[in-house]
């Protein structure tokens, strides 16, 4: 790095520089640069929301492409959602006020005999970078940890992460149990995991198979959009 790259001054930089500065610094997980660009954008007059889409989602989703497509990996990822927490971190209390539209929400969790967080990690990071409430209920999740986040939260989406081979099934025990309660059909139901394939999730009766957290957004924006349509139309 030269030392003119060095000596940016955020607040000199006008609002479309400013931005683009901060997708830039937001790849490169610069938690500080984050909080200091969110606070000079809020200053300027921009209004929370514009702040959170323009700045921050849009450079996550940079972000998620590059995650995506194999050129940045977990580690970078993770630094760049810990970026943008500290976004949100001053941004989340000013959307409550105003009330700012949020694409969906969503619970998530690793379930029951697994340990194992930092998928679930990333997606959660990645879905509240991509403007959904988020409602992490951790590990070791057991059907009656997600019934009572269900029934708190009233999620559009049902997240579950498993990494191992012998906890995968749990998840079937989660949506088994849904059925039987009636309510299934009320949740899109996303699952994901290193063991897990698309004939695993078919076969459980989850709604998508998610590979990776770029996925998991993708996937989620896809089932809001068709909900909203759906809802629409009738």
């Amino acid at each position: 790095m030269s030392e003119e790259e060095d000596e940016i001054i955020l607040a000199e930089l006008d609002d479309d520089e400013l931005v683009a500065q901060m997708h830039d610094d937001l790849y490169d997980g610069l938690k500080d640069e984050i909080t200091e660009g969110t606070n000079i954008l809020l200053e300027r007059g921009w209004t929370p929301y514009d702040v959170l889409t323009k700045a921050l989602v849009e450079g996550m989703r940079i972000v998620g492409i590059d995650f995506r497509d194999g050129i940045l990996f977990v580690p970078e990822v993770l630094l760049a959602a810990n970026a943008m927490k500290a976004g949100m971190f001053i941004l989340r209390p000013l959307l409550a006020e105003t009330g700012a539209p949020k694409l969906g929400s969503m619970v998530i969790g690793t379930v029951k005999g697994d340990i194992h967080d930092i998928g679930k990690n990333l997606v959660g990071m990645m879905m509240e970078g991509a403007g959904f409430d988020v409602h992490d209920i951790g590990i070791n999740t057991d059907v009656d940890g997600y019934f009572a986040a269900i029934e708190e939260h009233k999620p559009d989406i049902l997240g579950m992460s498993a990494l191992l081979t012998t906890t995968m099934p749990y998840m079937k025990v989660v949506i088994d149990t849904m059925v039987e309660k009636g309510m299934r059909d009320d949740y899109t139901i996303l699952v994901g995991g290193a063991p897990l394939n698309e004939e695993f999730g078919a076969a459980i009766g989850a709604d998508a198979y998610c590979r990776d957290a770029a996925v998991a957004v993708e996937t989620a924006k896809e089932f809001m959009a068709k909900k909203h349509n759906q809802m629409a139309a009738g």
